[in-house]
């Protein structure tokens, strides 16, 4: 077992990619707090998990609240004594050009995607460095380094994580690691929300997307889990600073 009893905190732990790490993890042995501000969806994930036998718990959080934040890594610490590592996953979405966006948007979108990493990390990583040190894990984005239409809002919080985890692996060098997951297109939740109002079905729209990637089809939440597991095993011992980027080949498309 690649993580056998750390223990990891996942955000957006409920649906998507991050309920596929938290079942990694868990497979891999590792004691995982979930959580996600879908408490229905959280709490019958770590139940089924519990059920099986795993060391899985989770937490009702709302990211963008820095006290939510807090009473999420005080459960964590309260239940195992510390914090191995932390996933920061939890994302929001919106489509639009820069002159489509409220205020309201603005705060939503990067109180949870950005604000939110950063309340994570300002809580988590003085625990990590009062123990053996520990990895900080940061869902991204291809979005982070393409222009795609109409997503001005979304690219721009996943630029930032980007530039966090750079900072963030400066700032504690010698005590955590800090890395990044980035995902392309990867058949989830989001992605399907992103495809409403479009005038083809589901389906056939990603059909079309499967035959532009290189691989020829859409990522699944389950490998994002088994590279999660990597980055947070002692066998990435020496990636820092940077992101490994699960995309299928889809940036290494020429633009013809």
């Amino acid at each position: 077992m690649k993580l056998k009893d750390k223990v990891i905190v996942v955000t957006g732990g409920s649906s998507g990619i991050g309920a596929a790490c938290v079942r990694e993890f868990a497979k891999e042995g590792a004691k995982v707090v979930a959580a996600s501000n879908q408490e229905a969806d959280g709490k019958a994930l770590a139940e089924e998990l519990t059920m099986a036998g795993k060391d899985v718990r989770f937490v009702v959080c709302d990211v963008s609240r820095e006290e939510s934040v807090a009473g999420l890594v005080g459960e964590a610490k309260e239940a195992h004594g510390r914090i191995d590592g932390v996933h920061c996953n939890a994302g929001v979405w919106g489509q639009g050009k820069v002159g489509d966006f409220s205020e309201a948007e603005w705060d939503r979108i990067m109180g949870v995607n950005v604000k939110g990493a950063f309340w994570l990390a300002k809580h988590t990583v003085p625990v990590m460095e009062k123990a053996t040190g520990g990895v900080f894990l940061v869902t991204t984005s291809v979005a982070a380094h393409i222009g795609f239409p109409s997503h001005a809002l979304y690219c721009a919080s996943k630029a930032a994580l980007e530039a966090l985890i750079r900072c963030l692996a400066v700032d504690h060098a010698g005590k955590l690691r800090v890395v990044g997951i980035c995902p392309g297109t990867i058949d989830t939740p989001m992605l399907a929300a992103s495809c409403a109002g479009w005038d083809k079905p589901v389906e056939e729209l990603y059909a079309e997307v499967e035959k532009r990637i290189p691989v020829r089809r859409l990522g699944q939440p389950e490998d994002l889990a088994r590279a999660a597991v990597f980055l947070m095993s002692d066998e990435a011992g020496y990636i820092n600073g940077t992101s490994l980027v699960l995309d299928g080949g889809t940036m290494a498309l020429p633009p013809w």
